[in-house]
C-alpha cells in the first residue's frame, strides 16, 4: 500500500504523513462495485489508483495527485450509527455540495443530535458510511 510514515532519528525533523483514509463496505459486499466506486470518484475528484487482489480492498487517489488517499475495504462490522471516525468534507458551498452530494448516491441522514449552531450535514455514502459536509464559513 506505501509507506505510511518515515520516523526520524533522535534529533531530526519528523516526517510522518497521512497517507490513506480508510472506508469500510458492508458484509456480502464487493468494494469494487461501480457505484461505490464511481460516488467516491465524483464526490472527490479521485481517480481508481490499485486494487488488490481480489475486489476486497481498492485505493482512489486524487486526479490531481495532491492529497491523502482513500483506501476502501471490505468489512465484516456492522456500520456505526455514531462512528467514531469518518470523513469531513469542507467546502465553501455547503447546501450546493450537499445537493451535488445526494445527487452522485449519498443518502441524508435523519441526525438528531445537531447543535443549534451546526456547521457540518451528516450525509452517508452508498453504502451506508457516514461522512460530514462542513461549512468552511469565514475563518
Amino acid at each position: 500500500m506505501g509507506r505510511v510514515a518515515e520516523v526520524a532519528p533522535a534529533g531530526r525533523p519528523h516526517k510522518t504523513h497521512a497517507h490513506a483514509a480508510t472506508d469500510r463496505c458492508g458484509r456480502g459486499r464487493r468494494v469494487g462495485r461501480p457505484t461505490r466506486v464511481r460516488f467516491w470518484c465524483e464526490a472527490l475528484g479521485y481517480v481508481r489508483r490499485s486494487r488488490g487482489q481480489d475486489d476486497t480492498f481498492v485505493v482512489l487517489a486524487p486526479k490531481s495527485g495532491i492529497g491523502p488517499n482513500i483506501s476502501v475495504t471490505l468489512s465484516e462490522s456492522p456500520l456505526e450509527a455514531r462512528p467514531r471516525v469518518h470523513l469531513d468534507l469542507y467546502t465553501d458551498d455547503q447546501d450546493g455540495e450537499v445537493e451535488r452530494l445526494v445527487t452522485l448516491g449519498a443518502g441524508r441522514v435523519e441526525w438528531h443530535d445537531y447543535p443549534d449552531d451546526a456547521d457540518f450535514v451528516v450525509l452517508a455514502d452508498t453504502e451506508g458510511n457516514r461522512f460530514c459536509v462542513v461549512d468552511k464559513g469565514e475563518t
